[in-house]
């Protein structure tokens, strides 16, 4: 391995968050190092929970292929979640999407996105860790210490995305907005001397939570909760007789147990970045934002930072990218991890075990079983995310993810899923209405997938430009179709002498 290596991203940390980041880039023909100090995809058991947005948005952009499987178009498709362990939550997504919630073990993605970032070009050094970075005003220096000595790479731009004692983020200097830890939780694989004597899912008692999943192979998956505060010591690995009296005190009876595996503690300390850029430095994932494990939303606001980034990063090492192109990742992804911090805030209230909040839990009880349900699966699942808009005069849809739609076009039938795995942006023009745009967008017809369809149920506008990961950039009649372009790609061709949309932004890989 060579001691120096070049490219034009370097992203530290290759879990899940950091290889579909290297994913996109690598797809983009953008020259891509993913720096990750585990040698190995860890077993340790950890999130398992890809929410309905999420899902949305890597199945447009190609990334779970085996792993998903879609609508039939007939029905809409509802998994059953909960709610601050209140049970009954139903999360639902649109016929023509994916199922709602997607149930895979971290370990099995990162298996999964590692190979796509590997297929598509990118370099992933396994076993080394980053040690030290150095940002100049025309790129970032990072070294690592690896199996074979000391390495360096330089990049254009460098992505924190190694999780939540990043040190992308502490050598960097980024500042962060922090909510003390106000509880303890402790979680491990044990073996139950006598099975029967825990049931299996979520438990409250007036001492604290268990939450218990009996896993193939006879052990049980455990997590207890305690509202009583912090623990004093909560930076000493927990012990199996620790686990063992939390589990006697919440239950108030001795559960005899063995063969602990993957014992860990933690609490709902929470964390945001102020900012998720600091010149050519970037964070993602648990590197900007954590949050207390609950509803399953921290790997799914993790991959949604991925998906938003990694075009955007792309275009603007390319030179193809609008003024404030990369700015918007920050605009549009930080609000949506402050939000997921406050719900998940909102949800621990909720499971203190107080008995003054017994009636509110109750009240909660009936609302997931009403109309006031869609409001709270929405949340969950971010579905409910809308996108700040670009101008003043913009147009409802902006902002807004376009659904799965059926389309007929002059080459035959296709939807939105399909139209927009190649990556690139799409503008959608339906009826012979839409025909007027075609025109305007010439000066980036290199980077455009430019379709005619006819028009479909739910779509009443005559053009749409939507972005890589579905979301709605621009509508007929919110605007001109050129300040839109230009501002996501830059002057098209023949505008100012240039031909800054020359060249065509073709992905290798999706």
């Amino acid at each position: 391995m060579a001691d120096c290596i070049q490219a034009q991203v370097v992203i530290a940390g290759g879990g899940p968050v950091g290889m579909v980041l290297a994913c996109e880039l690598a797809g983009y023909g953008v020259s891509t190092v993913v720096v990750e100090a585990a040698a190995a995809v860890s077993g340790r058991p950890r999130a398992t929970t890809l929410h309905a947005r999420t899902v949305q948005c890597l199945v447009r952009r190609g990334y779970l292929g085996g792993l998903s499987h879609g609508g039939d178009g007939a029905a809409q498709a509802t998994s059953v979640f909960h709610f601050a362990g209140i049970a009954g939550l139903g999360i639902s997504a649109p016929a023509a999407e994916p199922e709602p919630v997607l149930k895979r073990t971290q370990q099995e993605l990162e298996h999964h996105f590692e190979e796509r970032a590997r297929a598509a070009g990118a370099l992933v050094l396994r076993g080394h860790r980053v040690t030290g970075l150095r940002q100049g005003p025309d790129g970032v220096r990072v070294t690592a210490d690896g199996p074979d000595g000391a390495v360096t790479c330089t990049a254009q731009y460098l992505v924190g995305a190694d999780g939540a004692r990043s040190i992308v983020r502490e050598q960097a200097g980024f500042a962060c907005r922090t909510y003390p830890a106000t509880v303890s939780a402790l979680a491990g694989d044990v073996v139950l001397e006598e099975p029967g004597q825990l049931e299996e899912g979520w438990r409250r008692t007036r001492r604290g939570w268990i939450v218990a999943k009996h896993l193939p192979g006879g052990g049980t998956r455990l997590r207890t909760l305690d509202c009583a505060g912090a623990h004093g010591e909560r930076h000493l690995p927990p012990t199996l007789q620790e686990l063992r009296g939390e589990v006697a005190r919440i239950v108030a009876r001795d559960v005899p147990m063995r063969a602990p595996r993957w014992l860990s503690r933690f609490s709902d300390f929470a964390r945001l970045a102020r900012s998720y850029r600091k010149g050519r430095i970037l964070l993602a994932g648990d590197a900007a934002h954590v949050h207390f494990p609950i509803g399953g939303q921290g790997l799914s606001t993790g991959l949604l930072d991925a998906v938003d980034l990694g075009w955007k990063l792309a275009l603007t090492v390319r030179g193809r990218a609008g003024d404030g192109l990369l700015d918007s990742y920050d605009r549009e992804r930080r609000p949506a991890a402050q939000r997921v911090i406050d719900h998940t805030r909102a949800q621990l209230a909720l499971m203190r075990p107080a008995a003054e909040l017994d009636p509110l839990r109750a009240l909660f009880g009936e609302l997931l079983g009403g109309q006031g349900a869609g409001a709270l699966a929405s949340m969950v699942s971010a579905q409910d995310t809308v996108l700040p808009a670009r101008a003043v005069d913009a147009s409802p849809w902006e902002g807004r993810f376009l659904h799965n739609v059926g389309l007929s076009t002059r080459h035959g039938r296709t939807d939105v899923i399909d139209l927009l795995v190649p990556g690139r942006p799409l503008l959608l023009l339906l009826g012979t209405a839409g025909d007027t745009y075609a025109g305007q967008a010439r000066g980036w017809a290199g980077m455009l997938r430019v379709v005619h369809a006819e028009p479909a149920p739910g779509l009443p506008c005559e053009a749409l430009l939507v972005r890589p990961d579905g979301y709605i950039a621009w509508a007929a009649g919110g605007g001109a179709l050129r300040a839109a372009l230009t501002a996501y790609f830059g002057l098209g061709r023949g505008a100012a002498g240039r031909e800054a949309g020359a060249g065509v932004l073709a992905p290798a890989f999706g």
